[in-house]
């Protein structure tokens, strides 16, 4: 997935809330940081929905409650997963961003969303998929750019983007 010389190994990662993992197994230590049903949504709405506050999240449709919402974002910081920021419109707000270890979820997520599609019924447009499986490097290329970019708009348009209601 990953050439060699592209992956770093991070032996002292300095956290503040996490506790030892239970096992050196990388998926394991990869479960134990998005191993729910809220945090790797949180990560997709954040790459291809272009999601930034809090209010977005909540009106996402998934229907996930403000305590567990705040719970999983800061989790994911401390993971540094994703940083926030203060809004420069509302200095009362905070906006939500990847890191670049977010990013990095980009080709799980894609293959999940492609698996996801295969095997089971979804609400997401055949053709689209398709042409997501058929097209990986250019999505890929895509998204990273428009985090590059820090571009909030959809990649999935059908997917629906964040309200711009200022309520």
């Amino acid at each position: 997935m990953f050439p060699a010389s592209k992956l770093r190994y991070h032996r002292c990662v300095k956290e503040k809330f996490r506790a030892a993992p239970r096992s050196g197994c990388p998926v394991s230590i990869g479960l134990e940081i998005f191993g729910d049903r809220w945090s790797l949504l949180i990560v997709r709405d954040l790459m291809v929905r272009g999601f930034r506050r809090f209010k977005d999240f909540l009106e996402s449709g998934e229907g996930i409650a403000t305590n567990v919402l705040a719970d999983r974002l800061r989790k994911l910081e401390s993971a540094g997963i994703l940083s926030t920021r203060t809004d420069p419109d509302d200095a009362r707000r905070v906006l939500y961003r990847l890191t670049e270890k977010g990013i990095d979820l980009a080709p799980t997520l894609l293959d999940l969303l492609v698996w996801g599609a295969k095997h089971e019924q979804t609400g997401a447009p055949c053709a689209v998929i398709a042409e997501m499986a058929n097209n990986r490097a250019t999505i890929l290329a895509e998204v990273r750019r428009r985090w590059e970019a820090d571009d909030p708009t959809p990649l999935l348009p059908w997917l629906g983007g964040p309200r711009n209601s200022r309520r």
